[in-house]
């Protein structure tokens, strides 16, 4: 495998098997996916999109992420058996923590190898260290013995790291760091302790941790936009979504009520629609999602009903992910996403969305073949098909130009030809 490729995508036509998230990495992950304690600090320091205010976000934000590992076992010890998904969120937030205490780290200019080699020595050969370590990983600081995994001790060790960060906290406060930078370093030594400690009582493998986070990243924040293979790519012609295609969607009266039209080849597809609720709120247009999803994810069983393309000729994907259910998960994510957009504006005058957003999207996926889209995918989707939707909201018709080779959407105003 290249270094800078993700894993091979499954196959498709196999409806038990979801392909892993397409994400591109750095070429300075290996090919066995394993890299350096040094190697991660670089990279995750080309990640750090935070405004360039010195210490203080990231020390905020590592804070938060300690109060979510926090969050999390407090949902475990009140909902027990309900919280099913308790390993998968410590792992991801240990990473989310790892991350900000390796950003912090490269903010003070200090070395993460170097910090690494001091968690455990003593005062009398602190300064025997190697620095930017080129071979340690994280796996070299856990423990080597087998232990028992405890959520009571992983308790016990998320409070003293949560200790240990609040001391930090405490300190950049007071302005203790500005002429003494080694108490600082003294403060990430005693967190990177802490941090291999809960690690440690929860069974988590932290090179895996740092894999998982760059990954996380990188599917948020590509270092290129690199769009995975299509779905349908070696589907017969007539099942594959075409190279292009023109919509024409409008609004029109019909016995004293407002409808929208669609129309694709001057051919009505789908039925009439209207808001389907009391309160006025246009979503009477939202079939400009599923356009938008096809043209940025290559997915859409909405718009493969509409346009005859469900993939008959592998009954598989036929049912399971062209089926009645598909299109009822592409309906939901398109109400929730329409709902979040009418209390931001419709995300006028927004070039992100939040994390919580994208990652609520991609939980409400799983198990179906677009889970290997990323979350940029995602974003990218939802703002240009918010951008459609605001324009032809104004005009009330128009025509729709979807390019799904390269990737683009555009409209303008006009009447139906």
């Amino acid at each position: 495998m290249d270094a800078n490729t993700t894993p091979q995508l499954g196959n498709c036509h196999d409806p038990l098997q979801v392909p892993e998230q397409f994400v591109v990495l750095p070429p300075e992950v290996s090919d066995d996916w394993t890299m350096s304690i040094s190697t991660y600090q670089k990279i995750a320091k080309t990640t750090d999109k935070l405004p360039d205010t010195g210490l203080e976000l990231t020390i905020l934000g590592l804070f938060g992420e300690v109060g979510s590992l926090l969050s999390a076992l407090k949902k475990r010890q009140r909902d027990r058996a309900a919280f099913k998904r308790y390993n998968a969120i410590i792992l991801e937030e240990l990473g989310d923590v790892l991350w900000y205490f390796s950003n912090l780290a490269s903010r003070a200019q200090l070395d993460l190898s170097t910090l690494s080699q001091r968690v455990f020595r003593e005062i009398e050969d602190w300064d025997i260290v190697e620095p930017s370590e080129p071979n340690l990983v994280f796996g070299d600081m856990q423990s080597q013995v087998e232990k028992p995994v405890s959520e009571e001790a992983f308790s016990a060790q998320v409070l003293t790291l949560a200790g240990c960060v609040g001391d930090l906290l405490n300190d950049f406060k007071n302005d203790t760091f500005t002429r003494n930078r080694d108490k600082l370093s003294a403060h990430l030594v005693d967190i990177f302790r802490a941090l291999v400690a809960a690690a440690d009582s929860a069974g988590v493998d932290m090179d895996a941790a740092a894999l998982g986070n760059l990954k996380k990243t990188f599917s948020r924040w590509p270092g290129e936009i690199t769009y995975p293979p299509k779905i349908d790519a070696d589907m017969p012609k007539n099942e594959r979504l075409p190279s292009h295609l023109e919509f024409f969607i409008a609004e029109e009266n019909i016995g004293g009520k407002q409808y929208v039209i669609q129309k694709c080849n001057k051919i009505i597809i789908g039925d009439r629609l209207t808001d389907n609720k009391m309160e006025r709120d246009d979503y009477r247009f939202h079939d400009v999602f599923h356009i938008a999803f096809a043209v940025h994810l290559g997915w859409s069983p909405v718009l493969r009903a509409l346009l005859h393309l469900k993939r008959k000729s592998v009954p598989d994907l036929d049912e399971n992910q062209d089926g009645a259910r598909a299109i009822l998960i592409e309906e939901g994510v398109a109400t929730f996403i329409f709902g979040r957009g009418l209390e931001c504006d419709l995300f006028e005058d927004v070039d992100h969305i939040d994390y919580d957003l994208l990652k609520s999207i991609q939980e409400f996926v799983r198990g179906y073949e677009v889970e290997r889209c990323a979350l940029w995918q995602w974003e990218k989707a939802i703002l240009e098909g918010f951008d459609i939707f605001r324009k032809l909201s104004t005009s009330r018709k128009g025509y729709i130009t979807a390019d799904f080779d390269n990737h683009t959407i555009s409209f303008r105003e006009g009447d139906d030809e």
